[in-house]
């Protein structure tokens, strides 16, 4: 039904499955009692669970933490979403608002979170190709062809991704590191290194590879890495904020490179 019918039956009327507060008696999260049934799990776990309704190993969540640690937690005040934080600080403004800000230009689609999004979304098609005995070669040509990139694979600037190391043994370690989306993203990387296209798997890549192989979709994907950006973003606009106010990257006027009208009376 749609239209006033729809409204007029949601009215004081809200059904759902996922959770719900009994003021004074309990708290519910996709039908389990958080003071009896949920009083023992992790914060991250707990976090999870309300994203994909699943309990996930401690190894497994391991692996998810390892994941958002080591590939966009950088506490580096010139990365464009850190910056933003930064600057609020800088600026005087809240941590909450620096923050909610910074973790909102994180949905960037170029370098950002949607690319995430793209690169689980990418490696579970070919890893169904795969299982259907499909060529990767044309896989990825096709890819090329009507996105111009594959999600995933090659980085801006350099060549190298100095996370991929330390993530692969972070799985290799926790045993995690032998399912079909990790075989078909280094499969992904061959064929790319055979054709001679000049991209290796990132670290996006290899995040989106392990992360489906726990079972996520990725659209689930897509909210349990909203907050991944703000283990780097707070500790920027701390830095910023314990400083000069005004005084993260100043810059000077005579560096600005006017073109425009002369300075002339109002």
């Amino acid at each position: 039904m749609k239209g006033p019918t729809t409204l007029k039956q949601a009215e004081d009327n809200w059904h759902t499955s996922m959770g719900a507060l009994f003021n004074g008696e309990r708290v519910v999260l996709r039908g389990k009692d958080l003071f009896t049934e949920l009083n023992e799990v992790s914060w991250f776990k707990y976090l999870m669970f309300a994203i994909t309704g699943k309990f996930f190993s401690d190894k497994e969540i391991d692996l998810i933490e390892k994941v958002w640690t080591l590939t966009v937690s950088y506490p580096e005040p010139r990365i464009w979403n850190n910056r933003v934080a930064s600057i609020s600080g800088s600026a005087r403004s809240t941590g909450a608002l620096g923050v909610a800000a910074g973790i909102a230009v994180s949905e960037a689609s170029i370098y950002g979170n949607q690319i995430n999004i793209s690169a689980i979304d990418f490696i579970q098609r070919a890893k169904l190709a795969i299982d259907n005995n499909q060529d990767l070669n044309i896989i990825v040509k096709k890819e090329l062809k009507t996105k111009r990139i594959i999600s995933g694979y090659g980085r801006p600037l350099i060549t190298t991704d100095e996370r991929i190391a330390p993530l692969t043994h972070a799985a290799n370690k926790l045993q995690l590191s032998n399912g079909p989306h990790f075989k078909a993203a280094k499969k992904v990387d061959e064929t790319l290194a055979k054709g001679r296209y000049r991209m290796v798997m990132n670290a996006s890549g290899l995040a989106a590879a392990l992360i489906a192989d726990l079972g996520f979709t990725k659209e689930q994907y897509y909210y349990c890495s909203i907050i991944a950006f703000s283990a780097g973003i707070i500790p920027c606009h701390i830095d910023a904020i314990n400083k000069e106010e005004g005084s993260f990257f100043p810059l000077s006027c005579q560096r600005l490179n006017y073109t425009g009208q002369e300075l002339r009376p109002w």
